[in-house]
C-alpha cells in the first residue's frame, strides 16, 4: 500500500511539472500574438485594439510621407500606388480576425513589427507576390521570391513605372 502510494503521488507530480513547463510555453507564445479585427492604415501598416503594427520584411508604397504621396505611372497616367496597396490590404483582409506574430523589437516609430495573417496566409507573402508590396530586403530575404513571382509575371505595381518605397522616401527627405 505504501509503494503505491509514492507511485501515486510520484505520478501526480509527474504531471504537475510537466503541466506548469507547457502553461508557461503556451503563456509564452501567447504574448507574442496579437489577434483582432483590424483597421488598414496603409499596404504595410494595421492596428489592431490600439495597436500600430507594422508588417516586418516587407514594403509598400506610401499614402503620405513628409507632404508627399507616392505616384506610380500607369498607361501614362499618375496614379497614387499607395493606395493600391491599402486597398488591396483591405479587401484581402474584408471581415476577418487577423492574427499577427510579433517580433521581438519594435521599428524606429515604436511600432510592432511582425507577420500577420488571416486564415493561416501571411498578409505580407500575399501583397509582395501580388505586386502590390516589395520584399524589404534591408531587413529580410523572407519574400524574395514572392517578389521575383510578381516581377516576372508583370502583377500589380509591376506593372507600372515605380520608385520603390525605400528610393521615394530617400528623395522626400533629401
Amino acid at each position: 500500500m505504501y509503494l503505491s502510494k509514492i507511485k501515486l503521488f510520484l505520478a501526480i507530480s509527474t504531471c504537475l511539472i510537466f503541466f506548469f513547463l507547457t502553461y508557461n510555453d503556451v503563456r509564452s507564445n501567447e504574448n507574442n500574438v496579437i489577434s483582432g479585427k483590424a483597421i488598414v492604415t496603409d499596404g504595410d501598416s494595421i492596428k489592431i485594439s490600439g495597436n500600430k503594427i507594422r508588417f516586418s520584411g516587407i514594403d509598400s508604397p506610401e499614402i503620405y510621407y513628409r507632404g508627399k504621396k507616392q505616384q506610380c505611372t500607369f498607361d501614362k497616367v499618375k496614379v497614387y500606388c499607395g493606395y493600391w496597396s491599402k486597398i488591396i490590404l483591405i479587401e484581402k483582409i474584408n471581415n476577418n480576425i487577423v492574427s499577427c506574430i510579433k517580433e521581438d523589437e519594435a521599428d524606429q516609430y515604436n511600432r510592432i513589427l511582425a507577420e500577420c495573417f488571416v486564415k493561416e496566409e501571411s498578409l505580407s507573402k500575399y501583397l509582395v507576390r501580388s505586386g502590390y508590396a516589395f520584399a524589404y530586403r534591408r531587413y529580410s530575404k523572407k519574400f524574395v521570391e514572392d517578389e521575383e513571382y510578381a516581377k516576372t509575371n508583370k502583377l500589380g505595381l509591376w506593372q507600372t513605372e515605380f520608385q520603390f518605397p525605400w528610393e521615394f522616401r530617400k528623395s522626400v527627405r533629401n
